[in-house]
């Protein structure tokens, strides 16, 4: 086995020369090297970004966020509510608030450039150990095994491995640990993601197209296409909730932030109830609540959501003892997080003058 590994990797170093998906946050390996290396910054910014998240969803982002705050230092010299209205869509906002602790950290602490090994990066906020290893072989042009959910099947089908993920992970990163060369371990890392991203799909996989289809055992045992195998997943249950949207006469809107640590934590967002089985009516302040008669519904990574909305029109004198009053012009839909606007965009199929 040890005579055909390096073979492997040169096989998909080749690969990825010719086949390397443009992305806005790589630099190209005709370009990669030694003297034009990837940003750290950027490299960073993506991964975080792309944690539970598609590419595709991730690009206008990132261009977002980069145009904004072009490097470590800008984006640590941020304000938080900014940085979360930017982040508003991407969900699991906690990698936002880490994203915000880390970038201060490496401003102050390293004086905007990042460590460039893989066990100081882990000390950082939000930095575990699949991104410290893709910072450290993609940035710096370290030796570090990167494994995320596109490497796990393409090792599961090049080796034949049918323990279900999760129970597998150790094993399919020890494998995946033995075909990472030496040099260019950043775009041998990319080269194995852009694999299972392009060729080596969950469905319908393209073996006969993909560079290393004759060592592939899962292929040549006809079982390819059915790894990685998984672990069934228990159902998640449901939460109910009640969200209080009240506009005034002048067309602002009551909103508030929520706290800094929980579910959605510093976001903005409308009034609500907690979210559990049995939620308790709390409407903000005293009025004539008016409730929709559809519900809104979103799915978070632990549990189902079903969000019941209530709506009122008050006037200039209203003061609620919560949150604050947004001009109607001040207000943009896109700083809410995803479950927030799309009770605002129930409001507003539905009519209700908003």
């Amino acid at each position: 086995m040890c005579e055909v590994l390096p073979s492997l990797s040169g096989r998909l170093l080749d690969w990825y020369d010719t086949h390397a998906r443009e992305l806005p946050w790589r630099v190209p390996p005709s370009r990669s090297g030694a003297e034009i290396r990837q940003d750290p910054y950027r490299v960073w910014l993506s991964e975080v970004m792309l944690q539970q998240t598609t590419v595709a969803a991730v690009k206008d982002y990132f261009r977002a966020f980069t145009t904004r705050w072009p490097d470590v230092n800008a984006l640590a010299s941020a304000e938080d509510a900014d940085v979360m209205g930017e982040w508003a869509g991407l969900g699991y906002y906690a990698r936002a608030r880490n994203l915000l602790k880390c970038a201060r950290i490496v401003s102050s602490d390293f004086g905007g450039i990042f460590p460039s090994q893989r066990d100081e990066l882990q000390k950082l906020p939000g930095i575990g150990p699949y991104t410290s290893a893709a910072i450290a072989a993609i940035a710096f042009g370290q030796p570090e095994t990167v494994v995320d959910g596109n490497v796990e099947r393409v090792m599961a089908r090049l080796y034949a491995v049918t323990t279900p993920l999760p129970a597998a992970k150790p094993e399919l990163t020890n494998l995946a640990a033995g075909l990472t060369p030496d040099l260019r371990a950043g775009d041998y890392a990319q080269a194995v993601m852009d694999l299972g991203a392009t060729v080596c799909t969950p469905r319908n996989p393209a073996c006969g197209i993909c560079p290393i289809n004759d060592a592939c055992i899962g292929q040549r045992k006809g079982i390819a296409a059915s790894l990685p195998k998984k672990s069934p997943k228990l159902p998640k249950p449901i939460r109910l909730g009640y969200a209080y949207i009240a506009q005034r006469e002048d067309g602002a809107f009551l909103l508030e932030r929520r706290p800094p640590s929980g579910l959605l934590g510093g976001m903005l967002g409308w009034p609500g109830s907690d979210w559990s089985e049995n939620p308790d009516e709390a409407p903000p302040f005293p009025s004539d609540w008016q409730p929709l008669p559809e519900e809104v519904r979103h799915t978070f990574t632990h549990f189902h959501l079903r969000l019941k909305i209530h709506v009122v029109h008050v006037s200039l004198r209203s003061q609620p003892g919560i949150g604050e009053f947004i001009r109607k012009e001040d207000f943009r839909p896109s700083d809410l997080p995803t479950v927030m606007r799309k009770a605002y965009d129930l409001v507003s199929r539905l009519g209700n003058d908003v």
